[in-house]
């Protein structure tokens, strides 16, 4: 393995050989980019004599941590992709940093960067993670990059949501293929607050195969210029905007027009009865409408035909022959009373 040292870079510095009126001291001064990359570098030394440094290639090395960089506070770039990293720490010096490349290590959660205030971009993809878990986000740094964040690549680090990133405001450009984002709503809540958003690149997620997935996106998404590599036609958008808002007009016609028939039919809408269904018409009293008279009154016959009781005390119908004998013998009976 190796150790990033002062003599190191001067063994390995053609441009200073080059130098002959100018001291190896003055020369890392001046020095305003350092690379190192493909070296086999798994540690660095104390390298604070190259204090101007602004871009720091220490990319496909070895590297398990970050340190020693505290010297660097005029530091832009710093591309450490393709290390052992496990831990993003020691880079509060780096106020001025603007780029950070961090993927293809193994670092499980994105923290320690509550100093990086001017950092533009962050791309921490392909993170070497254990079986079944994910790249998480601390609160606290996605707080402190909110205000200047604009580009974000977290591609294939298992992750299932985005919740946790709604307070990055100023994206333009998010990568995140190759994950297991499935939701769909809670990813246009997401973008919903995210108005700056020009590029975004979702291939190879569950939530790809979503029904209107990518016209959902379009539509929710006003300034976005490419979605997974295709770019988005403004007269395209344009008919999608145009087809939502119809879409939502009719629903909110339909809607109302539902509430006011629950409004004039209070009860029959409880028991999904039409207004044409004869319980409406019995509710009718508590609305203050009048009912008929005769509404919910049993019909009454009055029987004209002559009625016996048996000796079970059933009554029955008296047979003709036995009315006309009963009247006869009454006309007798009456007739007799009046001959005496």
């Amino acid at each position: 393995m190796v150790r990033l040292t002062i003599d190191l870079i001067n063994k390995t510095s053609n441009n200073f050989k080059n130098r002959r009126n100018c001291s190896f001291s003055q020369y890392l001064k001046k020095l305003t980019h350092l690379n190192f990359s493909n070296k086999n570098i798994d540690d660095i030394d104390d390298l604070s004599m190259c204090r101007n440094l602004t871009v720091f290639y220490l990319y496909d090395n070895q590297i398990t941590h970050i340190c020693n960089l505290d010297f660097a506070s005029n530091l832009t770039h710093l591309y450490l992709q393709n290390n052992n990293i496990t831990h993003i720490e020691n880079l509060s010096s780096l106020e001025r940093l603007s780029k950070l490349f961090l993927g293809g290590n193994s670092i499980t959660v994105v923290e320690g960067l509550e100093q990086l205030r001017e950092l533009k971009e962050l791309h921490i993809e392909s993170q070497r993670l254990p079986l079944g878990e994910k790249l998480i986000f601390d609160p606290r740094s996605v707080l402190a990059l909110s205000g200047s964040l604009n580009v974000l690549n977290i591609n294939n680090n298992n992750i299932d949501e985005l919740q946790d990133l709604v307070g990055l405001n100023k994206v333009t450009h998010f990568y995140a293929a190759d994950n297991q984002l499935q939701n769909m709503e809670e990813l246009e809540a997401v973008f919903s607050q995210w108005p700056q958003l020009h590029r975004m690149d979702l291939r190879g997620n569950p939530v790809c195969h979503k029904p209107k997935y990518r016209d959902r996106l379009i539509t929710m998404c006003r300034k976005l210029e490419d979605l997974d590599g295709k770019e988005i036609n403004e007269l395209s958008r344009q008919f999608l905007i145009n087809w939502k808002a119809s879409k939502d007009a009719k629903k909110k016609a339909w809607n109302e027009t539902n509430i006011a028939g629950e409004i004039t039919y209070p009860f029959s809408s409880d028991f999904h009865l039409g207004p044409q269904h004869h319980l409406v018409q019995s509710h009718a009293g508590f609305l203050g409408r009048r009912k008929p008279l005769d509404f919910g009154r049993p019909s009454m016959k009055i029987r004209s035909d002559p009625m016996w009781t048996d000796f079970r005390g059933v009554r029955v119908k008296i047979p003709a022959s036995t009315r006309q004998d009963t009247e006869m013998q009454k006309s007798s009976k009456i007739q007799s009373q009046n001959a005496l």
